[in-house]
């Protein structure tokens, strides 16, 4: 038994180590805001698996105007890496985030909400909004299977130099 505690462990920290890797590429500010949009998620989740939408509204009411900023924030850095396509990629990358979520919580079994479900109490404990991403980021909840951090969006795309003709005279 206690081999099967320790290896589960491990594999928990192996899988919360290569998701806090995979975010290593983006700068302080985006892995917040990426954490804090793996947050929002969880509870969703947990509200919609474990039928418990009061505390999923109690928190989205509690942290509304953070949460805005943080739409906002994922939006610019979408914005910043798929121009055009930016709204599309922003949509696989919240539903895939939920998808993984979820199916975590399913190989979870009928553990995933007692497990789980003390989230909402931890995050409704903090002293308010600013203690967020800090929180946010110490649950490592981006799935590493996720990746975003691709090469081809690990760094926003230069914008092309414009040539100025010459004027002739």
């Amino acid at each position: 038994m206690r081999r099967l505690i320790a290896s589960f462990a491990a594999a928990g920290l192996l899988i919360s180590q290569q998701a806090a890797a995979e975010m290593n590429c983006l700068p302080p500010n985006a892995r917040a805001a990426f954490a804090v949009q793996a947050l929002r998620s969880e509870m969703m989740v947990l509200a919609t698996g474990c039928s418990d939408d009061a505390q999923y509204n109690a928190f989205i009411e509690r942290y509304r105007p953070a949460l805005m900023a943080n739409e906002n924030a994922i939006d610019a850095w979408f914005k910043r890496n798929f121009g055009r396509s930016a709204q599309d990629e922003h949509d696989r990358f919240v539903t895939d985030l939920a998808n993984a979520q979820s199916s975590a919580g399913t190989q979870m079994g009928t553990d995933f909400c007692p497990h789980n479900g003390v989230i909402f109490q931890e995050v409704m404990a903090l002293p308010g909004s600013d203690d967020l991403a800090a929180f946010a980021a110490g649950q490592n909840l981006v799935p590493g299977s996720l990746n975003v951090c691709r090469e081809d969006v690990a760094e926003a795309p230069r914008k092309p130099e414009r040539r100025v003709a010459q004027r002739r005279k």
